[in-house]
């Protein structure tokens, strides 16, 4: 790799770095707090103005939960895997972690942070879905039942009923959506289930 192509990949780190902030729904202070890193430095990170170096990555790594290389956009040379690409539909971000035709499909939603909150649009589409929270605060509207699902809540439901996905708060939320068509369908034993499933028969609690 050759100097200018460093320079770039170090002046990209910044704004990488701010949107990545600012999709988590964190401030600077409280980034601050939990990194023990000023929010003077912090700042001046985002901005370009102070030079990334590995001291103050590996902390941000460690708060955002992401390797090192993505901070950084490191090329991943010789990795066998496949890098799917994410989708963009109605401002939130699937990343689909199943290629398979057919089937149950898999994929990692992200809401993003808003100042207020989306008012519910409930749509209809034939399948059924599984879902699990992985962080923030999912606001689950279907039928007529409205609810607020935290981190390490999971459900599931007749996506043929009017049902809606957003922000319970305003806050960014992730989490894991597992879709099939009629028929296919995780099992799912919780009391979440319990409430959603009144037209199936409902598993008991593990």
């Amino acid at each position: 790799m050759d100097p200018d192509t460093d320079d770039d990949v170090l002046d990209a780190v910044g704004p990488r770095l701010r949107a990545l902030r600012r999709h988590r729904g964190i401030t600077l202070a409280g980034l601050a707090v939990t990194t023990g890193v000023s929010e003077s430095t912090l700042s001046r990170l985002e901005s370009g103005q102070r030079r990334p170096t590995l001291e103050l990555l590996l902390p941000l790594a460690r708060i955002y939960d992401v390797p090192l290389d993505d901070l950084v956009g490191a090329p991943r040379t010789g990795d066998p895997r496949i890098h799917l690409k994410p989708i963009r539909r109605h401002g939130m971000t699937f990343v689909p972690l199943s290629r398979r035709p057919g089937g149950v499909h898999a994929f990692k939603m992200i809401i993003p942070a808003r100042p207020e909150p989306l008012e519910p649009s409930p749509q209809t589409h034939e399948g059924y879905e599984w879902l699990y929270v992985l962080s923030g605060h999912l606001r689950l509207v279907t039928g007529d039942r409205d609810l607020t699902l935290p981190p390490g809540e999971a459900a599931e439901f007749d996506t043929s009923l009017p049902h809606w996905l957003g922000s319970a708060d305003g806050g960014a939320v992730e989490l894991l959506i597992l879709f099939g068509l009629q028929g296919l369908r995780a099992h799912v034993r919780t009391e979440i289930d319990a409430d959603i499933d009144t037209d199936r028969s409902t598993p008991g609690r593990s």
